[in-house]
């Protein structure tokens, strides 16, 4: 029996495959598995808790972990540590989410993978591995496009009562919240990058008001402008994309490739069906 098991982390979430002789026996999913925002203790504990008792019957011969900020090494060596501690028989397999993105958009060929989930990202992927990337500079400082990027323009809408009055109706029958508690979420809480990201649903349900347009489009415009124009494969080459709100916002995606002369490729909603097919 060859078991593989395969994690894709974002900073919200992270999905486990469990594959027996290459056919997928069980997905799992718990909280994202971050070194930025959590201890090694606290990946190995939350790992016990829900991920372990669901595999007991299952040892994995291979482990494939792709998680965001992995390009770091010193984020991939807890990771790593981590994973042996708990599964010590096991071949690991530690890398950045954009190679899981370039994996499951573009396998063995040559492309543009980019994420837009939580967080954002975007790499050349020579068919091997990513040879150019744009720096990860987290929510606070990068993160372009994606859905925490995009809920903080909406909760910056809101606070600043920029929206008309029917849209701030809408935000305060959807999350009636106030300005002191957003506050306290955003620089007193932990994990303040996943409560923002929240915000951007009110995006996908107020489609067609100009405004909510304005937001979108500018949002994913500063990711075309600021990571995209950085490669000149980029012309030559399709664009992928894989996340929650590259998935949502297709349409505006391929207006903006139309706009600027790219080949828009393929858009996923999650890497883990591609990875699969690619670990086979």
């Amino acid at each position: 029996m060859r078991v593989t098991l395969i994690a894709d982390s974002g900073a919200t979430k992270c999905e486990w495959c469990l594959l027996v002789d290459g056919k997928k026996k069980k997905t799992i999913i718990t909280d994202g598995l971050s070194p930025y925002f959590l201890t090694a203790a606290q990946i190995t504990s939350l790992l016990e808790k829900h991920l372990l008792p669901k595999i007991k019957n299952f040892p994995p011969k291979n482990i494939f972990f792709y998680g965001t900020g992995l390009a770091n090494p010193a984020n991939a060596k807890v990771i790593n540590s981590v994973l042996k501690s708990l599964f010590s028989k096991a071949n690991i397999e530690i890398n950045h989410d954009l190679t899981a993105a370039a994996r499951a958009l573009c396998g063995k060929q040559k492309g543009i993978a980019c994420i837009l989930g939580t967080g954002a990202n975007a790499g050349y992927y020579n068919g091997n591995k990513i040879a150019k990337n744009s720096p990860g500079l987290g929510y606070v400082l990068g993160d372009e496009g994606s859905g925490a990027y995009l809920g903080k323009k909406v909760v910056q809408y809101y606070l600043y009562q920029t929206f008309d009055e029917e849209l701030m109706a809408r935000f305060n029958k959807r999350f009636n919240t106030s300005k002191d508690e957003i506050l306290n979420n955003v620089y007193k809480q932990p994990l303040a990058n996943r409560y923002l990201a929240n915000y951007a649903i009110f995006l996908s349900e107020n489609r067609g008001h100009y405004m909510i347009e304005n937001i979108i489009e500018d949002g994913l415009n500063d990711f075309f402008f600021t990571h995209l124009y950085k490669f000149k494969e980029s012309w030559k080459l399709p664009i992928n994309f894989v996340g929650s709100v590259a998935f949502g916002f297709k349409d505006v995606l391929k207006e903006l490739c139309n706009t600027y002369e790219l080949e828009l490729g393929k858009v996923l909603k999650a890497p883990m069906d591609g990875l699969v097919t690619f670990h086979k």
